[in-house]
Order: C-alpha cells, then structure tokens, then sequence
C-alpha cells in the first residue's frame, strides 16, 4: 500500500523526456566518439552534428519552459521526494541553452585546432562528457546529484587539460584537480550534513522544510559550508588563486571552455541553494558575499593590468566577471534591514516594495551577465587563440600587426574587449546598470563603486591588449618563451591559414549574441526577470514538482 502511494501510476508524457535528452545526447556521443578514436579524420562529421542536436534540444527546452513554465519528470516512477527529480526552470533553462550554444561554438574552433593526436586520445569524448555534466547540473532537482553531476563534468575537464601531457599542463592540472575536489569534497560533507537535517535531498522538498526552520543553527551552518564550496568552484576571492594557475596551461579551446563554462556552474549552483532554498539563511550572510563580491571584482581587474601574457590577463577577466555576478547576490540582507528599518504601515509598504524591486533587479542582472560572461570569456579565448596561432605568441611583448593583417579578427576582438569591459552598446553593458541600479536602491553605494571601477580597470587592460596585439606594428624579432612553446602548434595540427579562417566562423556566431543582447536587451531582460523572478518565489518551481498541494 504504501509503495503503491509512492509510485506514480500515470504514464510519462513523451514530452517529459525532453527534459533529459541534453544528457542522454552528451553521453550517446560521447560514447561514440570514444568508439571512433583511431578514426581521427572521421571524428568532426559525427561531433559537429551532435553538438547541433545538444544545442536544439537545449533551445528546445528553453522555449517549453518560457510557454508552460517549470516542469519536472521523476526517474523510476517514483513520487517526490522519494525519486531522483530532473526539474527545469527559467534560469536552468537559460544556463543550458547558452552552455549548449558556445560548446557549439568551441566544436567548431576545435575541429582546426585540435591536433590529430589529441583527438586521437579523446578530445571530443571528454567534451561530451564535461557538458553532459554541466546540462545535467542545469537540470537537476536533487542536491546530491548536483553533487554527480559536478563530479562528471569535473572528469571530463580532468581529460582536456592534460591532452598533451606536457609540463605546464600537469603542473596546472595538479593545481586544478587538487583544489577542485576540496571543494566537491566540501559539497559532499554540506549534502551529507543536509540530509541528516531534513531527511530528504530533493530541492522543493529542502525549500519547504526550511522555510519552516527560520533561525535554526543547523541550517546556518549547512548554508555557510555550500557558500564556501561553491564559491571555491567559481573561483571567487579569497578562493579564485587556482584558475589563473592553471587556465593558461590547455589548449585555447580548452581554456575557452573552462572559462565560460565551469565557473558558471558553481555561480548557477550557488544561486539555486543558497536564494531559493535558503533565503532566511542567505540574507545572513549577504555582507559577507558583498564583501566577497567587491574583492573578486577589483583582485580580478588589477590582475588583469599586471599581466603581460595574453591568457593569463583573459584568466584574471574570468575572476573580474565573478565578482560582478556575486554582487547581484548581495542584496536580500539589505533590503530585510530596509524593510525592518521602516516606520509606519505605508512608509514599511513602500520599503518593501522597493526591496523587492532591488532584490529582483540585482539577481535579474547577475544571471544576464553570467549569461553574457559565458558566450564573452568564450569568444575572448577563441580570439586570442586565433591571435596566438598567428603571431606563434600570446606574449604582449611579442603580439602586434594583427589590425593590419586581420583587420576582420581585430574587430571582432574589439566588439568582444568592449562587451568584457561593460561599454554600450554591446552585452555587458545592461546587466552593469541593472547591478549599479540595484545596489544603489539598496543603499550599497560602495558596491556600485566597485562595479564601476572595476569596470573601468577591465576598460585600461582591455584597451592594453588591443593597443599592443593588434593596433601596433609586429614586432620585428618574436621568440616564444616557455609558455608559449607550450602552445606552439602541434605537427599534426592544421595549418595556420586554415586555422584562422575556420575558426572565424564560431566568432562571428557569438558576435551575434553580443551584438543582440547589447543592441536589443529587451528579449534577454524579459527572460532573466523571469528567472530571478522564480529564484525568489519559487511557488511555481515547487508546484511542478509536488503539484498543487506539496
């Protein structure tokens, strides 16, 4: 009886298993690839492909999602919150779609810049396997398989940075692999001490639960241990040292990955536990993410003016970029003590309301600019890849001529340094207001400050790459130094020419996105209002999982 009360007895809808298609295809290429790996001529006519599918399937969801809103499937016929849930709301929805459109973006540049024998030990199978795990954490409801989910894509990442196995990148992998599992680590120590707590894993079910635990110590602590595990993983400060450690060491399609991707996933994740789950919980400890926010902002822009090597600047611009996100993150405490610090009934309406509308354009601001951050950090180590095979550097000191003899890839590295920087009228420049705006309202001019002034520094550096990789003369003598031997192009590797026409194809893809989401931000906005939206009331995530009585 009480088996048969926990079954779903209705039969799936065809259109539920939509939801696990991005997954599914990852792995059933991933696995093919695998099979083809001595048939490295052959391996682009069956990625590509599949790639286009991941990405019309993830579009796909994302449009079902914006016409009928969040739904969930429960694997094994199980009810909530006994099965394994796969639940996609607007923000799941908008993370996968992007995450599916540069990892199309980065086959494409792969297919002439991957080298034969780099191929040939499973290029295109760890890619498959990394994005199977970052759909799959866009569209789980179950907090331990997130944690699953992190553990895939961090294998898959494992496989990719060490192709080549040369020094700088074992070294690099050494520094990434070690610091990333204390953070999963970390994750799985704050899932198990979660379940001892609320007896259950899944994401609707903790929400409920916690909501009726205000002020309860446990669930403090357990909030506090998944803010320092995830921000580990999005490389915010105090916690940002290994990516700059180890981002510079792959191939640039690699790093392009990583920086668009990974990152992300640790702000996604932090994002759905710590605000929708636990909103008691995080508003405590808002100052500290404030705080958090405005020191990974401004370490990540003066890094950036410290470097002299193309990559390793693009890699203090990931950081910068994070500290942007998390300040969008920042502001629910504030508007509890502006709602608390109210006097009478009209004027505690009006504080109200205001702290709402600040709370949601903050959060709305922080997913469209890590939307925006995605497809930016891509396309920028894409360009400078290209740059680098061009001039045999990605030394500064030894980059230079590329507006003269690529005009077409100068501009496009123009519009994508403008988008990173947050000018108008390109994509970074919406969600910058969107943030100042709300921290403002909120009454944190000092964060607004920071946004603008690490903005600023990133508009310095920015202007610096292009004034010495592309605006000035090449130079007349240019030796790779050890770092950049590591990227000399391998013997089985396409030609040159053939790398940067081909190659030009998946930037001016993204060019698109840049030019769209800056020019006419209207279509993005509605959707991330929509998201933040559903982060902050998550009435309607958690009805399509338990349905209208939970």
């Amino acid at each position: 009886m009480l088996k048969a009360e926990a079954m779903v007895t209705a039969p799936v809808a065809a259109s539920d298993y939509l939801i696990i298609l991005p997954i599914l295809v990852c792995f059933i290429f991933g696995a093919g690839l695998l099979m083809m790996r001595k048939r490295v001529t052959q391996q682009a006519y069956f990625a590509i492909p599949g790639l286009v599918l991941l990405f019309a399937i993830d579009v796909a969801v994302l449009l079902k999602v914006a016409a009928e809103g969040p739904w969930t499937m429960m694997m094994g016929g199980w009810k909530p919150p006994f099965g394994i849930a796969f639940t996609v709301d607007m923000m799941g929805a908008l993370f996968l779609a992007v995450s599916g459109f540069v990892a199309l973006a980065c086959g494409i540049y792969a297919v002439a810049s991957i080298s034969s024998t780099e191929r040939r030990y499973g290029f295109f199978p760890f890619m498959f396997l990394m994005m199977g795990g970052v759909s799959g954490a866009f569209l789980t409801g179950d907090v331990f398989n997130l944690y699953v989910w992190f553990e895939v894509l961090l294998i898959g990442s494992f496989g990719l940075l060490i192709l080549g196995s040369q020094h700088n990148q074992l070294d690099g992998a050494t520094k990434y692999c070690f610091l990333n599992l204390v953070g999963t680590t970390l994750f799985l120590i704050a899932t198990g001490y979660l379940y001892g707590v609320f007896g259950t894993l899944n994401m609707a079910d903790i929400a409920i639960k916690a909501a009726a635990m205000e002020n309860d110590s446990a669930v403090y602590v357990i909030g506090v241990l998944y803010l320092a595990s995830l921000s580990l993983k999005a490389a915010a400060f105090p916690l940002n040292f290994w990516l700059p450690a180890s981002y510079h060491t792959p191939r640039f399609v690699v790093s392009a990955l990583f920086a668009g991707l990974l990152t992300k996933v640790g702000v996604y994740a932090l994002i759905r536990l710590l605000l929708m789950l636990f909103p008691v919980e995080h508003a405590g400890v808002t100052p500290v993410i404030a705080w958090i926010a405005g020191l990974t902002m401004m370490v990540g822009a003066l890094g950036a003016l410290a470097q002299s090597d193309l990559r390793r600047l693009l890699n203090y611009m990931v950081i910068a970029g994070i500290g942007t996100i998390m300040a969008g993150l920042a502001l629910p405490q504030v508007a509890e003590v502006m709602v608390a610090q109210a006097g009478p009934a009209g004027e505690l309406a009006a504080a109200a309301s205001t702290a709402a509308g600040a709370m949601q354009t903050g959060l709305s601001g922080s997913i469209y600019y890590a939307l925006h951050s995605i497809v930016v950090m891509t396309a920028l180590y894409l360009t400078a890849g290209v740059a680098a095979s061009l001039t045999g550097s990605s030394s500064l000191a030894q980059m230079g001529g590329l507006w003269r003899s690529t005009p077409l890839l100068a501009a496009l590295m123009l519009v994508f340094l403008f988008a990173v920087s947050g000018l108008p009228p390109f994509s970074g420049f919406w969600p910058k207001v969107a943030l100042v705006r709300a921290t403002i309202i909120a009454d944190m001019p000092w964060l607004a400050a920071a946004i603008l002034v690490s903005g600023f520094l990133m508009t310095v550096a920015s202007a610096r790459i292009f004034a010495l990789a592309f605006w000035r003369p090449a130079p007349e003598v240019a030796e790779a130094s050890g770092t950049e031997a590591a990227q000399a192009p391998h013997p089985s590797a396409p030609a040159p020419g053939l790398y940067g026409s081909w190659s030009l194809v998946p930037l001016l893809g993204l060019t698109v996105f840049v030019l769209a989401a800056g020019l006419w931000p209207e279509w993005l906005a509605r959707l991330t209002d929509a998201a933040a939206a559903g982060v902050i009331d998550p009435a309607a995530y958690l009805s399509s999982v338990f349905g209208d009585a939970p």
